[in-house]
């Protein structure tokens, strides 16, 4: 029996069984489910909400969940104001975002292919090697990156963030694209090689392209990490026109007063990209993430 078929077979025994499950069964999942959806939503709601009301709905004591009136003075702050450059926040981190993302998914192509193809001594301690990295807490990797980054004078730059971040995306996306590659057929391989493709032509020409659904996934994973990045952005960083917006939005405490409408206005202007991303891309991350496991 394959992988698809054990799979498919799972599927199916959980589909019967609910369907002779007992209506207070079906009530328990129902009821779980929509617990999920309002603990997950929830935060956000709060955050979006306060970003729309004024500022003396946020410190009243009547507060209520659904506000009486709706403004957008919070958002006219972000923007207009000249202590809180949002524009250069913001490009600073779609800039690092996008460029760690990048590095990150062409390194990780050639390391997964490299350890599923090519037979070379030390290939299994370095795979879980990196895997261990990325099982570490990122405080613990701070010092030891910072003394690295002030040996080459890389404090205070973009590089800086480049090097750092795509330590830290690197392990996730290789473990996405090894765990996928182990699924691909040989034979697609060695017929690129009969038409004369080098190894390299052939991850270009072949792999590439029947995996571009995992590699959307694995670049989707990389970018948010990176975007949402702060411990190490507000210790290697130390220029406010090099701060990305998580940097930012931890300055808004200092610059204003009654800063709460504004921190949340702002964290929707972080949070939106992502989920936009994510719902525009959403049938390539659900292939991506669960073809390596239904290839048989």
């Amino acid at each position: 029996m394959t992988v698809r078929e054990s799979v498919v077979n799972s599927f199916r025994v959980l589909r019967d069984g609910y369907r002779r499950s007992s209506l207070l069964g079906r009530l328990g999942f129902y009821a779980a489910t929509v617990l999920t959806l309002i603990f997950s939503l929830y935060p956000f709601y709060v955050m979006l909400i306060t970003s729309l009301s004024p500022n003396e709905a946020l410190y009243s004591r009547d507060r209520g969940v659904v506000p009486e009136s709706l403004t957008l003075e919070h958002y006219d702050v972000i923007f207009e104001s000249g202590t809180f450059p949002v524009q250069t926040y913001f490009f600073n981190s779609l800039s690092v975002a996008l460029i760690t993302s990048v590095i990150a998914l062409v390194v990780s192509i050639l390391g997964a292919y490299s350890f599923t193809r090519i037979d070379y001594p030390g290939s299994t301690t370095i795979r879980r090697g990196i895997i261990v990295v990325y099982m570490l807490a990122a405080i613990t990797l701070v010092i030891p990156l910072f003394q690295l980054l002030v040996q080459f004078g890389l404090v205070d730059t973009r590089l800086s963030l480049y090097i750092t971040y795509t330590v830290k995306t690197l392990p996730l996306t290789l473990y996405i694209l090894w765990n996928y590659f182990r699924s691909l057929p040989v034979e697609i391989e060695e017929a690129a090689f009969i038409d004369g493709y080098s190894r390299l032509e052939t991850i270009v020409r072949v792999i590439v392209p029947v995996s571009l659904p995992v590699l959307v996934a694995a670049f989707l994973f990389s970018f948010k990490i990176a975007w949402n990045e702060y411990l190490f952005a507000s210790v290697f960083l130390q220029s406010e026109p090099l701060y990305t917006l998580p940097i930012g939005i931890e300055t808004l405490d200092s610059a204003f007063q009654n800063v709460w409408g504004e921190i949340m206005a702002a964290s929707i202007i972080t949070t939106l990209p992502i989920i936009v991303m994510f719902l525009y891309l959403e049938k390539y991350m659900v292939e991506g993430l669960t073809a390596g496991a239904v290839e048989g």
